[in-house]
């Protein structure tokens, strides 16, 4: 039998990465500073509380997970991935449908959204699975089987279903692919086809511009012979004349909903709306605001939900560029420092799991920010410990004690 030890010595200290926590304390302040300005007067007065109590619960979580040992950790990431498995089934099952998706479980004064512990429970078992010995993901059959790993939660949540959670799912799966020596001519390929499509569908000047910009790129793959260039840029311009032909043939309501996000002011008063609210707040902040519960769009609450999926407005009308580069700037630290554990990490299983991690961040603070500034369709897709969402939070605060475990075991290893 194994004997796991959770060792609390007077060096723990030495062994936390401080530079992490200052981040996210931070990026929660400012979090919690938008949350109050979003909610103050509406009447969801409770979500300020509910928030706070969320991170106290992911705070807990966070701490129990840095000091579980390398071996329990990585032994856990299977029951994670199943637990994560069992859950999309049973909201399926029995889980209430909110704004159209069938996503959240409730117990009592309490809801869950399993989808976003799917997230964490990915990243878990594919560290797992490719840092197994004798494990390569340029193996055939070893990636099949890593793909598996992905579409059994990407098909549960697709069902719900929720179509932003599951494009996470597929970022996520991706940059652990380019992690870990995964052909990056075959994955600059399969990023580079939704560019392409948006591009050919903006007009045709766009699309030329887009193709030159992709072509360029191609050729500039030195360990990729010219065939297979020449195949890729002739899909990508297939792509570009093909998409312009599918769009004219799809229902109205199917062409409104991509104009939307093409124009987001060919639809005002509908699904465009939000997105147009949103960037009003945005520009109208200036440099450095209009000062805290100061904000029009904000306070007379312009944008619905602008708590949740457009909370980035929030800073930016109130404390304008200054506010809103400062969130960047925060989560470009932290995208730093997740990403420079990854590269310290002398154990494959935590480089793996921490650079998931880091895409994870990234691709939803890009995708979020691109929400609220129209060049991104609305996706439902939250901004990290700064969105309110209680299990978003608790996931993300777990995930954030992964990485100080992470953190903990090199330091351990190095100076014991």
């Amino acid at each position: 039998m194994k004997n796991y030890s959770f060792s609390l010595d007077r060096q723990s200290g030495s062994f936390i990465d401080w530079k992490l926590i200052v981040i996210v304390l931070c990026l929660l302040f400012g979090g919690m500073l938008s949350l109050y300005s979003a909610t103050t007067a509406s009447n969801i007065d409770d979500a300020f509380n509910r928030q706070l109590m969320s991170i106290g619960l992911g705070v807990v979580a966070a701490t129990v997970i840095t000091f579980i040992p390398k071996n329990m950790m990585r032994n856990l990431s299977l029951i994670i991935y199943i637990s994560s498995i069992v859950l999309l089934v049973s909201v399926l099952l029995f889980g209430d449908v909110v704004y159209g998706t069938k996503g959240w479980l409730r117990f009592g004064g309490f809801s869950l959204q399993p989808a976003e512990f799917a997230k964490f429970g990915l990243i878990c078992m594919l560290a797992y699975y490719l840092s197994s010995k004798g494990i390569a993901v340029s193996n055939i059959r070893d990636f099949l089987i890593a793909s598996t790993f992905l579409l059994l939660p990407f098909g549960l949540i697709f069902l719900q279903p929720d179509h932003g959670t599951s494009s996470v799912l597929l970022a996520i799966f991706l940059g652990i692919l380019f992690w870990t020596g995964f052909n990056k001519f075959f994955l600059f390929f399969t990023v580079s086809l939704p560019f392409i499509i948006i591009l050919s569908l903006k007009g045709t000047i766009f699309m030329l511009s887009g193709m030159a910009i992709f072509t360029i790129a191609t050729l500039l793959f030195r360990s990729s012979g010219w065939i297979s260039k020449g195949i890729v840029i002739c899909v990508f311009v297939g792509i570009a004349y093909v998409s312009p032909l599918i769009y004219d043939s799809l229902l109205d309501h199917q062409k409104a909903r991509i104009e939307t996000f093409l124009n987001p002011g060919s639809d005002p008063r509908g699904q465009g709306y939000n997105v147009i609210q949103s960037m009003m707040a945005v520009g109208s902040g200036g440099i450095s605001g209009k000062g805290f519960l100061q904000g029009t769009q904000t306070q007379l609450r312009y944008i619905p939900m602008q708590w949740t999926d457009f909370i980035y407005s929030v800073p930016t009308e109130e404390f304008g560029f200054i506010g809103g580069s400062l969130i960047l700037l925060f989560f470009g630290l932290l995208l730093f420092r997740t990403i420079s554990i990854a590269h310290e990490a002398d154990d494959k299983f935590y480089s793996v799991a921490v650079f998931g991690i880091a895409t994870l961040f990234f691709y939803h603070t890009v995708i979020n920010i691109g929400m609220v500034i129209g060049l991104v369709p609305v996706m439902g897709i939250p901004l990290p410990f700064l969105s309110y969402g209680g299990t978003s939070m608790i996931v993300n605060l777990t995930m954030i004690g992964f990485l100080l475990n992470a953190y903990r075991n090199h330091r351990r290893k190095r100076l014991l």
